[in-house]
């Protein structure tokens, strides 16, 4: 058994390279072998959002507060509520983050295939986020 203390994890600030915005990500677990689960508490300010992405073996997302989007390639925007589950099948290209009003926090949730979680793509544009 591996106990982790709230506050134990420092907080950090989501990449430029891979988020639009003010992020910040809060780990909670990383996967022990041969476990290959992690989590991460992600909170996105106002008009924040991930840049495209996808995730080898998906990716479920689990909306704690706020009001957020997302946007599978090809779909429409969604909008995401505290309490709503979103699941990504593995290699579906998305995006997720804050509404433009409002702040949004999930866990993302996602399985670690050998040695990579994501693999991050371009800029989500003002555009495509604004529909």
């Amino acid at each position: 058994m591996d106990i982790i203390r709230a506050g134990a994890r420092p907080s950090g600030k989501g990449p430029e390279a891979w988020f639009t915005g003010t992020v910040r990500i809060d780990p909670l677990f990383n996967s022990f072998d041969p476990a290959r689960v992690q989590g991460a508490q992600v909170t996105f300010e106002p008009g924040a959002r991930t840049a495209w992405h996808t995730h080898p073996l998906g990716q479920t997302l689990v909306v704690t507060s706020g009001l957020g989007r997302v946007q599978r390639e090809g779909g429409p925007v969604e909008e995401i509520r505290p309490g709503d589950v979103i699941w990504f099948a593995p290699g579906e290209r998305h995006w997720h983050g804050a509404s433009p009003n409002t702040a949004m926090t999930h866990i993302a949730i996602q399985e670690v295939k050998d040695g990579k979680a994501v693999d991050w793509a371009e800029h989500v544009s003002d555009a495509d986020y604004s529909v």
